[in-house]
């Protein structure tokens, strides 16, 4: 794709200020971001308190860019972004990885201002040598769909003993993971061929095949049209090859960038590039809505089994409670039981309690405790003292059990429990209800009134 160093300027295209209305998938993508990291009463926030971990959704999507060296990646970038951001050339220009993105003003970033700003890019650290080839150019263009879009460049490949900085098939396989689109670019300069670029496409379809999106690029310069079939013909054999690739219903679309100085008659199918984008933008918003919903009711059971557990802890602690007390009482009415025995059980202790009380209200008081010396009295004299211990030993068992008995599980104070209903409230109620109004306004794009009654 032409374009080389000394052409337009890296000026903005659109100013800083002027960016145009914000579209519905826009501000549906917006909105259902907020949800999640609203500070107070966000869902990520909600979850976090029920042990459940919930990501939020991007407000673009990540489109990777890859291929061959010189095979017109960083040039079709710019001609959709319709700014001249990324250099572009015959020569290796882009040597790490670029994202190119939408802003309020034109910046570029670096290694550590990029994980910054894509946190969930942090593991590229621990690919030696990335982050210090890693960069963001933001810029203000508002052309397509590019408010919608993170573009990621990256390095031209070739074999031999070209030597990166890093483990450029690792990282490229890495970043496949997190894109949700990947754009292959071959050129037929003599590059197409690129055995290190048909290995990393092979691994990429073993597990993203449904990303990969395969284009001719530069087509306007493979010479006649008989050239230009032999050219697809062969970069369709040598895919082919590859047990992976080798799929039916593969397709490799012409593309070139319009120049209305330079006419061609090769069939341009760039514009498929932008429906396919558009279709991956669509995906990702309706993905989006019900990952939404997903997590609402994720949120929603949890709180639901947090009270359950709740209810089941209070009603397991009465019960103990009772045990305990029960318990208690037994382990207690034993040394009772001792005591009466030891003070009227014996005939001594009687002629004391006459001494002291008179003989009346001594036979008064031994009417009294008269079943605790009977039954005391069944015990054989021999092994009075190892029935004494024995009950004295049991009476500190049903102590020790009473007190385990009384140990409760934590339970919600009434506050807490009035919190976890408001947010379970707020989730069904305000959050499912923003999902199905964000879902009519996204769906009264393509569909009418009616349709959504």
């Amino acid at each position: 794709m032409p374009g080389g160093r000394g052409g337009k300027s890296r000026e903005a295209a659109n100013p800083a200020g002027g960016g145009g209305a914000e579209s519905v998938t826009e501000r549906v993508l917006r909105e259902a971001h907020s949800l999640y990291v609203h500070p107070g009463h966000g869902l990520v926030t909600i979850g976090s308190r029920l042990g459940l971990t919930l990501l939020p959704p991007r407000r673009k999507v990540t489109v990777m860019v890859m291929g061959n060296h010189s095979a017109g990646k960083s040039s079709f970038i710019n001609w959709y972004v319709e700014e001249h951001i990324q250099r572009t050339g015959v020569a290796i220009e882009t040597q790490g990885f670029t994202f190119i993105t939408s802003g309020k003003k034109r910046e570029s970033l670096t290694g550590n201002a990029t994980l910054h700003l894509y946190p969930h890019f942090q593991a590229l650290q621990s690919f030696k040598g990335v982050a210090e080839y890693l960069s963001t150019e933001i810029c203000t263009s508002k052309q397509k769909q590019f408010p919608l879009v993170t573009f990621l460049d990256t390095p031209g490949l070739v074999d031999g003993d070209m030597k990166y900085p890093f483990d450029v098939e690792a990282a490229l396989i890495w970043f496949g993971q997190l894109c949700d689109l990947i754009l292959v670019f071959f050129d037929p300069m003599g590059q197409a061929l690129c055995k290190r670029t048909l290995n990393i496409v092979e691994k990429l379809n073993e597990d993203h095949g449904d990303k990969l999106r395969f284009y001719l690029s530069k087509a306007d310069e493979a010479g006649a049209e008989g050239d230009r079939q032999r050219v697809l013909m062969q970069i369709v054999q040598e895919l082919c090859k590859r047990p992976g690739l080798n799929k039916c219903g593969f397709d490799m679309p012409t593309i070139y960038l319009p120049n209305p100085n330079k006419p061609s008659r090769c069939v341009n199918q760039i514009e498929e590039i932008c429906r396919t984008i558009e279709k991956t933008i669509s995906q990702t918003v309706q993905h989006t809505l019900n990952a939404l919903e997903r997590d609402c009711h994720l949120i929603d059971k949890a709180t639901r089994n947090l009270l359950e557990e709740d209810s089941e802890a209070r009603s397991n602690n009465f019960h103990g409670r009772f045990r305990g007390v029960l318990l208690g009482l037994a382990g207690c009415l034993i040394p009772f039981f001792l005591l009466i025995t030891l003070l009227f059980g014996t005939a001594a202790a009687r002629q004391l309690w006459s001494l002291v009380l008179g003989k009346e209200q001594s036979q008064a008081l031994e009417l009294y405790v008269r079943p605790v010396a009977s039954a005391w009295s069944l015990v054989p004299e021999d092994y009075t003292l190892s029935v004494f211990f024995f009950l004295l030993g049991l009476s500190i068992v049903l102590l020790l059990l009473s007190s385990y008995a009384f140990q409760t599980k934590p339970t919600l104070s009434k506050k807490q429990k009035r919190q976890l209903e408001d947010r379970q409230d707020y989730v069904l109620d305000v959050v499912l209800e923003k999902k199905r109004q964000l879902y009519e306004e996204y769906l009264r794009q393509s569909i009418g009134e009616q349709d959504l009654s």
